[in-house]
């Protein structure tokens, strides 16, 4: 179970102002649409405003107080990460104990750091060094030579090829692998043959990487995902790939090879770009959207649609898309009226 604050002191910990009762006992956090008494919940999408003025819950994270309200308010300045505050002080994150298990299979000259945790039937290669206070879930394959910095999660079945790096506080979902290989073949007449894949992959300080995501390695040199990057559950990274620092890229998204995603880009879910283009710094990608060719901010700076176009073009194009077909028989018709014959 969570545990039970105070609203004043749960508001000195999440960072906000209390509007009503500061002595209302809290005990839990449950979305706006649930919440009851002694739970906390937010508001960060106006879309909510009609539950917020029906809830019984006995608090509301928001930006401002909601008119018709029957409730505390918990004000912050940005309510969303007010919540993520708030979910971690009802839940505190647990860990494993630290330790070795007698059920893993840890190679001799591997280096393992203080307080890491090697749960059963985890493998740990030849050479690989795995910093202080890691986690290795069961399951978890750390190949020869990897090295992963400190106070990282590696959660169950994780598999990370040889040679990869991974830096300090990263999070790396269930299932996912680092450092499989590219897509490289080169076609013959008797069929294709296999490019080897001689480089490899480096994952820097606290990324987050969904569950059964894969970062292929490179063919030669470095596929990279810089600091501060989260990827979410089922995206493909092809070899040779640079990620920026601070971009988010949500679930199905796919990124060829060799392609430059800048710092602070934000790539909506399903999107799919094309291989060896750049996109530049602080870009928007729409759901679904395809790019086969570079996106300069000066250009725009929200992207959607394919192929990819600014924004507000293709709200215009999808606006005019579902009266295509009266178009097209209105001026049919009046071909046929200037040219009854079928004349030029």
């Amino acid at each position: 179970m969570g545990n039970e604050f105070p609203l004043s002191d749960l508001a000195v910990r999440i960072g906000a102002r209390v509007v009503g009762d500061g002595d209302a006992v809290v005990s839990g956090i449950a979305p706006i649409e649930e919440a009851g008494p002694g739970q906390v919940t937010f508001l960060a999408n106006p879309k909510y405003l009609r539950f917020a003025r029906e809830s019984n819950a006995a608090a509301i994270i928001a930006r401002e107080v909601v008119s018709g309200g029957r409730t505390n308010f918990l004000l912050a300045d940005n309510p969303y990460f007010a919540f993520a505050c708030a979910v971690e002080a009802f839940h505190p994150t647990g860990r494993l104990a630290p330790g070795v298990s007698d059920r893993a299979a840890v190679d001799p000259s591997a280096r393992v750091g203080k307080g890491v945790t090697v749960s059963p039937f985890v493998s740990v290669g030849e050479g690989a060094e795995i910093g202080d206070n890691t986690v290795l879930f069961p399951g978890v394959s750390v190949g020869k030579g990897v090295i992963i910095g400190a106070d990282c999660l590696i959660y169950p079945n994780v598999v990370i090829y040889h040679g990869t790096r991974v830096g300090s506080r990263v999070i790396l979902h269930a299932g996912c692998v680092i450092g499989s290989d590219g897509f490289g073949f080169a076609p013959t007449p008797e069929g294709y043959r296999k490019i080897p894949q001689v480089g490899t992959v480096e994952i820097e300080d606290d990324v987050e990487i969904g569950a059964n995501t894969t970062i292929d390695r490179a063919t030669l040199g470095v596929t990279r995902v810089c600091r501060g990057t989260k990827l979410d559950n089922l995206v493909q990274v092809a070899h040779n790939v640079v990620i920026g620092s601070g971009t988010v890229i949500a679930a199905q998204a796919g990124i060829s090879g060799s392609t430059r995603i800048g710092s602070r880009v934000m790539i909506g879910g399903q999107a799919g770009l094309a291989g060896h283009l750049e996109v530049e710094d602080g870009i928007m990608l729409g759901a679904k959207c395809g790019v086969p060719d570079s996106l300069r901010a000066s250009d725009s700076r929200v992207w959607s649609g394919i192929p990819a176009m600014p924004h507000p073009t293709w709200l215009r194009m999808a606006s005019l898309l579902p009266k295509l077909p009266e178009l097209f028989r209105r001026v049919k018709r009046l071909e046929e009226g200037k040219n009854p014959k079928g004349e030029k």
